[in-house]
């Protein structure tokens, strides 16, 4: 035996086996890639888990141990230590069960740890070793694909939503029996019945109408198709009854189909929220209408990590906020930034989160408070004061970024009884998507694909307006009835009546009808 200068004897280092997986640990739609590595120490016997976990991280522990017993694995009486990397990052929900199971199964070499290294593993373990779903798998497989992973295992359950993403190859299984199996285990697994997700709500969606049950409302028709083709914010003031809640059902109807870019981050978030349904594969085009109670926090999604609130959720879809005077205040504020930048910037004691929130914003509100301030002074019973604290409750930050205002008088009888039939959706849904096919024509290659998205300096650049085409925008910016922000609204909007006319570009006329949707006045 070889001895080193100190005289004590040199011993080999002992062999110690470690289990090696790896999960995603995500943070809204982004995700971290984690190593899950487990080893088996001499010590007081149970199983320690570190790297940052949360409760249900450290719960695992126990639901862990009665699976591997159900499995028929008996773990020896030693110390086994999982680690979980980088231990800055906080790893937050059950989906880390099937990865630290495994990497325990390796560790006792049931299954071969080798061919376990680069492969993603998610899902909950229960009790009797199935593999139950869990929110967020679909994000997960997107967040791996782009850290340079290519195989992943997930629930049985999530396998039709796991298929989605084109270039993952997963490995869908119903128990921990079957995974070992997969990966070299010297069992034959029973068939089990596919766990599915029974504790979800799935999102409702709300009623669509057709353009052919407005009775009359021509303006307000042709706002609503203006506002669908370039994916414009929209505000409609009108009396009780005069149909702004069943226009805005409308839209829905006549808004394209996602591209898939879009609709795999509209299902991303879905799945991240737990409200994804394989009926909602392809998605539509999302359509929430949360009640005017509805608080800041569910409004933003900051109540837990990786919840998704009604922002997110409207991602690349429609936001429809009706009596949105009696939205409180924080939440009308709160929508400026998501307008501005398309996205939801939440930061809480529990860490910070950005969820992704470009959606298109209709607002449907009353005259006043009692709405029949249309009716004349015997019908109206709001005091001047009433009304000006009513419309004062959306702020002037907040309207500047309304692309379109829109009053909209009472249906009157003659409407009622006209004898010409009203247009459809299915017709004014072709005008539609002929205008948005112009429009990705012409944004291709930008970080924008609508008249709504692109920025004021670029279409004053591209179109190089003449002082006689803007003369009207011009004495509404200097005298103070457009700001900068408004001036370039206008021209996005007049843009988007051009594409729906057919032209080049937009002239005089375009930019007038634009200032008068916006400021009811040219």
């Amino acid at each position: 035996m070889s001895r080193g200068g100190s005289g004590r004897p040199r011993t080999a280092a002992p062999s110690v086996t470690l289990g090696q997986t790896d999960a995603i640990a995500l943070s809204g739609l982004d995700g971290t890639p984690v190593v899950v590595e487990a080893s088996v120490n001499p010590g007081i016997p149970g199983i320690d888990v570190v790297g940052l976990p949360d409760a249900s991280v450290s719960e695992s522990r126990k639901r862990i141990r009665a699976a591997l017993s159900n499995l028929g694995v008996r773990l020896k009486a030693m110390r086994y230590t999982v680690s979980l990397s980088p231990g800055s990052v906080r790893k937050i929900g059950s989906g880390f069960d099937l990865a630290i199971a495994t990497a325990v199964l390796g560790a006792e070499r049931v299954v071969d740890p080798a061919r376990t290294r680069g492969v993603v593993f998610c899902g909950e373990l229960g009790l009797d070793g199935r593999i139950l779903p869990v929110p967020g798998v679909l994000p997960t497989i997107v967040s791996g694909l782009r850290s340079g992973f290519t195989h992943f295992v997930v629930p049985a359950g999530c396998a039709e939503e796991a298929h989605v993403v084109p270039g993952a190859q997963t490995v869908p299984v119903a128990s921990l029996a079957e995974c070992a199996a997969w990966f070299g285990a010297d069992m034959v697994p029973n068939a089990v019945e596919v766990a599915r997700d029974r504790g979800t709500t799935h999102a409702q969606r709300p009623e669509v109408h057709d353009l052919a049950e407005v009775q009359g409302q021509d303006d307000a028709r042709r706002a609503l198709e203006i506002a669908a083709a370039g994916r414009h914010h929209l505000l409609m003031t009108g009396a009780p009854g005069a149909g702004k809640t069943l226009l805005a059902g409308c839209l829905p109807g006549i808004l394209p189909s996602l591209d898939e870019d879009a609709a795999v981050e509209v299902l991303a978030l879905a799945s991240l929220a737990g409200t994804l349904s394989t009926r909602d594969m392809p998605p539509l085009p999302p359509f929430e209408t949360p009640h005017h109670r509805t608080t800041t926090a569910a409004m933003l999604g900051s109540s837990r990590p990786n919840s998704v609130g009604v922002f997110s959720r409207a991602h690349h879809g429609v936001l429809f906020m009706d009596e949105a005077p009696e939205f409180s205040r924080d939440v009308l504020e709160a929508l400026r930034e998501p307008l501005e930048s398309g996205w939801c910037r939440v930061s809480r004691s529990w860490g910070s989160v950005d969820l992704p929130s470009r959606f298109q914003l209709v607002m449907a509100a009353n005259p006043c408070p009692c709405g029949m301030s249309t009716a004349g002074p015997s019908g109206c019973r709001c005091t001047p004061r009433d009304r000006m604290r009513y419309r004062g409750r959306l702020s002037g930050p907040l309207l500047d970024r309304i692309d379109m205002r829109l009053e909209m008088l009472p249906v009157a009888a003659a409407d009622v009884h006209a004898p010409e039939p009203r247009e459809a959706s299915v017709d004014v849904r072709r005008r539609v998507i002929a205008a948005r096919t112009v429009q990705a024509d012409r944004y291709a290659g930008m970080g924008w694909s609508t008249n709504g998205q692109a920025p004021g300096g670029w279409l004053r650049g591209t179109f190089r307006f003449a002082a006689r085409e803007t003369r009207l925008l011009d004495r509404a910016l200097e005298t103070g009835v457009l700001t900068m922000r408004g001036y370039d609204r206008v021209l996005r909007v007049a843009t988007t009546i051009a594409d729906l006319a057919g032209r080049e570009r937009p002239g005089p006329d375009e930019l007038a009808a634009a200032l008068l949707m916006r400021t009811q006045e040219a």
